[in-house]
């Protein structure tokens, strides 16, 4: 398999470090090319793996025949989209006009709907990569929507609970929150990128229920929500995310799913910044003119922030991001959690990136070894191209190789009429 990665950020980093690891005699990983816009960045980083199957390029992401050419150059088999989402369209036009397989971590970008834009969606992430889906049916490739952790692991997850825990499906909810922190640190912090952050935080939050969506307001009906290996009890409030969309699409191979969000644990500070952001429009995508220039106020904040790469090698902790689902088992309702944690300092270690950039990494090079391999579309029912999220394939190999390149999932049964049932019996049972 030859891939060609566009955008050489800390996904892009994350994905050839956890591939190189994984894949270490090219077994199924022939050639990585690295590409970014700053061809010095992706040219350094290659410099750093020493290993010839990885090779540096510069290319414009938004020049969809410049990208084409970078394809044909290598004989790319599949063209991997580690940019901001705002590149998705013409990366999509790329893989499409090269006929390679294409995948993201993230959709395409919603619009707000023009006069309610907190109780109605108007174009939902994702709608303009659907709408493709014929085309590559058309070319039999497929476009791989929404591959990273969140989405991406937590809808392989759904799959998952799907097919091994539930007769039958009420509601499932995204959940994601850390301890990170950094000792001593006072004020914001951005773990990922600063301007999908901003993105995601301020935008209508979607919610999926009884075949449709409509939005709410961000941060809204906060709950508290308990993650495993030592995080604790956290404070998640709604967010607008990919999977509400991707398990809406999906719901008939998700045994009737009749509900889903997204909440994610932020914190007080950090929703108060979102909310002053708003409030004098700086999370605006829209430019506006200031002096001689025209700048976007987000550019702005993303511009002068940080860099969430290198800020994020400073946390110490652990992150968790996990699909909960409830349902029924055996005629009994049934709760459980399945989740991915991974600790900062370890991601530091063995990855080189901090640990959301890690996280988000490591379902895409198993995405690639499973097309490389033959196994992802092979199963019965696996689509066989066009656009598709993690929903629409088989989850077992996915989980089985999850601890495989290093990041092990788990499952929590939760308090629920089937867990006290398989609790009592177990009292039975170990007296036999």
């Amino acid at each position: 398999m030859k891939a060609l990665v566009v955008g050489t950020g800390g996904v892009g980093q994350s994905i050839a470090s956890i591939a190189k690891r994984r894949d270490p005699n090219g077994e199924w990983l022939e050639k990585m090319v690295m590409a970014d816009y700053d061809g010095k960045r992706a040219a350094d980083f290659v410099a750093g793996l020493k290993d010839p199957r990885f090779v540096a390029e510069q290319v414009d992401a938004s020049d969809v025949d410049a990208v084409v050419a970078l394809v044909a150059k290598h004989g790319a088999d599949i063209l991997m989209n580690l940019c901001a989402p705002n590149y998705n369209p013409p990366l999509l036009q790329a893989a499409l006009k090269a006929k390679v397989h294409y995948l993201d971590t993230a959709m395409t970008l919603s619009e707000w709907h023009p006069t309610d834009p907190f109780n109605k969606t108007g174009k939902k992430l994702g709608d303009d990569e659907y709408a493709l889906s014929p085309q590559f049916e058309a070319i039999g490739k497929y476009a791989l929507a929404g591959f990273g952790v969140e989405p991406g692991m937590a809808d392989f997850f759904a799959r998952y609970a799907a097919d091994h825990f539930f007769d039958e499906i009420d509601y499932i909810g995204i959940r994601d929150g850390s301890n990170l922190e950094i000792p001593g640190a006072e004020g914001i912090s951005f773990g990922f990128s600063v301007w999908t952050t901003i993105e995601e935080c301020n935008n209508p939050a979607v919610v999926y229920e009884n075949g449709d969506w409509h939005t709410v307001r961000p941060f809204a009906e906060l709950e508290k929500f308990y993650l495993p290996e030592g995080i604790g009890e956290v404070e998640v409030g709604h967010v607008e995310h990919e999977e509400v969309i991707q398990i809406g699409h999906n719901a008939d191979r998700l045994k009737g799913v009749k509900k889903a969000d997204f909440k994610y644990a932020l914190g007080d500070d950090f929703m108060a910044f979102m909310a002053a952001l708003r409030s004098i429009n700086m999370d605006k995508a829209e430019k506006i003119k200031v002096g001689d220039v025209e700048v976007a106020p987000r550019d702005v904040i993303a511009a002068a922030a940080p860099d969430p790469n290198e800020i994020g090698k400073k946390y110490v902790g652990k992150t968790a991001a996990g699909t909960y689902v409830v349902g029924k088992k055996d005629g009994m309702e049934r709760k459980v959690y399945l989740y991915q944690v991974a600790d900062n300092q370890e991601c530091l270690e063995t990855v080189g990136v901090q640990v959301v950039t890690a996280q988000t990494g490591f379902t895409p090079v198993i995405t690639l070894e499973l097309l490389a391999t033959g196994s992802l579309g092979s199963k019965p029912g696996d689509p066989k191209a066009g656009v598709h999220n993690p929903e629409a394939f088989n989850a077992d190999d996915y989980v089985a190789l999850m601890p495989k390149v290093g990041f092990p999932g788990g499952v929590v049964e939760m308090e629920s009429e089937y867990k006290t049932a398989k609790d009592r019996q177990a009292l039975l049972d170990a007296a036999k």
